[in-house]
């Protein structure tokens, strides 16, 4: 912890997962915070986007939870930290007697520390339960499930460096890097296509990624404008093309078959599912030429080293696990895993959302990833816990939500806003203020979830302690903080330490973060090797499997991490989305992020420099559904949804395509999560936020900013 204001410390960036470093020093104000580039930083190299630099804004904010808050006849009143906590313990204590350990549900955070989401998850499974997970599972559960069970890890399998420098196509299906990854997408990818690199954009709505690679002098990028929830069926077709052409030019390198044969298992299930396949008819339904996804196939099987990057458009689909599945179909296929330049990459929309996973935040895993119904690996951790782990599997956070009630009576939410993320908000804010009988949040501001807590713990900002974080490509870095702002807050690991060591007396007794880190490199092996000090200011990518080692910049140079060290390829075929348009509700509803803003904007709201250049939502609509519907560029509408609605001002753009609308989640009562669908993914549990049933009218009568459709 830096102690003179004049002596800046190195930190990394709070916002999304590329892991950008920068420079925080306290002003002259005690509680004033000074962004500074950092100018040799590994990943951005002192490069930041506008939410970088911004990022200081919000620490000594006016809304500011100062201090320990208890509920008392629907009011909240300061108490002291002894109270709060007693309060917190006794209800923990009266839930697990009551009702047993799965009475309680725990939510980690992807804008908290390693060390802290290790802690949230060791007191889950100390109390008794498997219930804990983060907002992963909003974003890339599905990305996780199939790069683990088909390959066998559920990150990134390529560091970005390794890509700028080799990589001639870069495939990016269902993620908007110029928008959600600004350094990436400048810093990388840019100067990939600026050095001959070709970009093949899959996503249904033209954005700043589209903007960005149309660089004057260059032909190397295409927007490949689907239907949302049609990507399985587009890359069926460029599967199917690949085998036709290899099958018609045997050796020509469209397929490589010494990969496949020595490296891989399934390929005849694939050849089986695309045997009858209707190219024509696909290509029609996704509203896309059949030619340009042929050429676009045809570009990425003939490269030298081609990488895929993955987004929330590909994952937040009842079928997500599936269209990831293709994406590695498509990899493994062309020999495009195993070396620099190639791979299967999802891009983490969150400071710490890889870390959160890594360190086993998660029901179904441990850290590590290894799985709570492996005895040998629950074993393995238990004999440093002290204490036995719970075999079964818990509840995801959405079917915590929905058991709310029933099974579930009490949850610890710590950093995360489950009203505005959770899809059907309008539901899950009913069964958090009607049905939950105990909650307890620890944050920095009053969310819209702290509204609704008994208990609220006042916690400190990420520019005001220390821990690691892991970026999108796995690599794990140190923050570092500056003094506390407000002397009654508490930085997250010390309350978890106190709750912990209260309810169990022992095994939450930690001298800080690296105290920390020491236990929870212990029981993860893809951490063992690291240490505070080998991370240095450069980070190191796991696995690290012993000290010394420098990380791994790419995985499965020789094998891939499965049970028979065989990479998974298996056919899948077309599932619509759950919802999809009639009479009632003619639409395409999807949704994404802006670059000026962060999931709930918790946050980004409360900065003035990225409210001021979005201060509300709207909603893209396509010229011909503006006239259709009667709707000039910037009409209030609203826009509705089974689930409820939303008052939003009208963009129309030709960005989107017709018979589709698209807005965002960031903005309070205006949230497009007020009209998602909360149906799942059968195996990641994770929602289908893409696509959904909605129609649109201009606002003749004010709303009242978004009843539930059913009230």
């Amino acid at each position: 912890m830096a102690s003179n204001a004049d002596e800046p410390v190195k930190t990394i960036c709070p916002y999304c997962g590329v892991g950008c470093g920068i420079r925080v020093r306290e002003g002259e104000e005690r509680g004033d915070m000074n962004f500074m580039p950092w100018g040799d930083a590994p990943v951005n190299e002192g490069s930041v986007c506008i939410k970088g630099g911004a990022a200081t804004q919000v620490v000594d904010h006016e809304d500011r939870l100062t201090d320990p808050l208890i509920k008392e006849d629907g009011e909240f009143r300061e108490a002291t930290w002894d109270e709060a906590l007693s309060r917190v313990v006794d209800e923990m204590e009266s839930i697990r007697e009551e009702h047993g350990p799965d009475g309680m549900g725990f939510f980690g955070s992807s804008k908290t520390f390693n060390e802290e989401n290790y802690l949230i998850q060791k007191l889950a499974r100390r109390y008794g339960t498997n219930q804990v997970d983060n907002c992963t599972r909003m974003c890339h559960a599905s990305t996780v499930w199939a790069l683990r069970t088909s390959l066998g890890m559920g990150a990134m399998t390529n560091s970005m460096a390794d890509l700028e420098d080799s990589a001639d196509v870069l495939w990016i299906q269902g993620a908007n890097p110029g928008e959600q990854h600004p350094i990436a997408n400048s810093q990388y990818f840019r100067q990939a296509v600026l050095e001959g690199a070709t970009v093949i954009q899959v996503d249904p709505h033209a954005n700043k990624t589209t903007e960005s690679f149309d660089i004057e002098g260059t032909d190397r990028h295409m927007h490949l404008q689907l239907e949302p929830g049609t990507d399985i069926p587009l890359l069926n077709v460029v599967l199917k093309t690949i085998l036709e052409r290899h099958e018609a030019e045997p050796g020509a390198g469209w397929i490589d078959e010494e990969f496949v044969d020595d490296r891989t298992k399934g390929f005849d299930h694939l050849t089986e599912t695309l045997e009858d396949f209707d190219k024509q008819a696909a290509a029609e339904e996704c509203g896309v030429p059949l030619e340009d996804i042929e050429l676009a196939a045809e570009k990425y099987a003939r490269a030298n080293d081609a990488a895929i990057f993955t987004g929330m458009g590909m994952s937040q689909h009842t079928c997500g696990v599936d269209n990831v599945q293709n994406e590695i179909n498509l990899a493994l296929i062309t020999g495009n895993l195993g070396k620099p330049g190639a791979g299967v990459n999802p891009l983490r929309g969150q400071n710490n959302v890889q870390g959160t996973c890594d360190v086993g935040a998660m029901p179904n895993v441990l850290p590590g990833y290894q799985l709570v119904d492996d005895d040998e690996a629950r074993e393995s951790v238990e004999e440093v816990w002290g204490f036995e782990i719970p075999a079964e599997p818990g509840l995801t956070n959405v079917e915590i939500s929905h058991a709310i009630g029933d099974t579930v009576h009490g949850l610890y939410v710590m950093g995360e806003n489950p009203i505005m993320s959770e899809p059907d908000g309008n539901r899950t804010e009913r069964r958090f203020r009607e049905d939950l009988g105990f909650l307890v949040v620890q944050d920095i501001f009053m969310t819209e979830t702290a509204e609704l807590a008994d208990v609220v713990l006042p916690a400190t900002t990420w520019a005001e302690r220390g821990g690691t974080v892991t970026n999108t490509d796995r690599r794990v870095q140190r923050m570092r903080g500056v003094h506390k702002v407000h002397e009654n807050t508490r930085h997250d690991l010390d309350i978890l330490c106190e709750v912990g060591t209260r309810l169990f007396d022992e095994g939450f007794d930690f001298d800080g973060p690296e105290d920390v880190f020491e236990e929870l490199r212990e029981v993860c092996p893809i951490m063992h090797g690291m240490t505070y000090d080998a991370l240095g200011e450069e980070g190191i990518h796991w696995p690290c499997y012993e000290e010394g080692d420098e990380g791994d910049s790419y995985l499965y140079e020789e094998s891939f991490e499965t049970e028979d060290g065989l990479g998974r390829i298996e056919g899948v075929v077309h599932q619509e989305p759950k919802e999809t348009p009639d009479e009632e509700y003619p639409l395409v509803l999807t949704t994404a992020r802006l670059e000026e803003h962060y999931n709930t904007g918790t946050m980004s709201r409360r900065s003035p420099t990225l409210s001021r250049q979005e201060p509300e939502n709207f909603v893209d609509v396509h010229p011909n559904d503006a006239e259709r519907y009667g709707i000039e560029d910037g009409d209030e509408v609203v826009l509705r949804s089974r689930r409820g609605e939303i008052t939003v001002r009208a963009d129309v753009t030709e960005d989107i395509k017709e018979g589709v609308v698209w807005t965002t989640p960031h903005f309070a009562s205006a949230s497009a999560n007020r009209l998602t669908n909360d149906v799942l993914d059968e195996r990641a549990k994770i929602p289908e936020y893409k696509a959904a049933a909605a129609e649109i009218e201009v606002d003749i009568e004010p709303a009242d900013g978004g009843a539930s459709a059913d009230d």
